[in-house]
């Protein structure tokens, strides 16, 4: 039951914070969102008892990645003249609600019909660094690779434009 209820409150707080990402302007405002949503994440990974992909996500992404990202926004100094006029941007946003809300409810009627299920405990060695290192290592080290390369290359791109914007100015 208490499992339940952080289940609950993790979910609330992750999609508050995704939806703040997209409703918030600045893009400060919306980074910020989104560690909270990385956070909430976390803590539903520790309810699955996967240890290795908890740690990962509070130090790599939420912690590292994220500081990383706000270094770049605060690097290029956006202010609010800088930011698009989005006008009729609420109309868009209750549009999609409108559109995304019977799917919602159709999942959600889909998920209650299913016949309840026992909690089982996870087999030992489950989420452990041992595992995910040999499956990651072994199976997924090219796209490893290419991920650690793109976020290098977009650490340099923000950097030259960030020099080319202080030049013009």
């Amino acid at each position: 039951m208490f499992a339940d209820g952080l289940f609950i409150l993790f979910t609330v707080i992750a999609v508050t914070g995704a939806a703040g990402l997209v409703l918030f302007k600045h893009p400060m405002n919306g980074a910020m969102s989104f560690i909270v949503t990385l956070i909430a994440m976390a803590g539903l990974y520790a309810l699955l008892s996967a240890k290795l992909i908890f740690a990962i996500q509070l130090i790599v992404y939420a912690g590292a990645i994220m500081s990383l990202i706000l270094f770049i926004i605060m690097f290029l100094n956006i202010q609010e003249e800088d930011l698009p006029v989005e006008e009729g941007r609420f109309k868009y946003l209750i549009g999609g609600a409108i559109i995304v809300a019977p799917i919602g409810l159709f999942l959600t009627r889909v998920i209650k019909s299913f016949p309840g299920a026992e909690t089982t405990i996870t087999v030992e060695g489950f989420g452990g660094i041992k595992e995910v290192g040999l499956i990651l290592f072994r199976e997924w080290l090219l796209p490893f690779e290419i991920v650690s390369i793109l976020l290098l290359v977009s650490l340099v791109g923000a950097v030259v434009l960030a020099g080319k914007r202080r030049m013009v100015k």
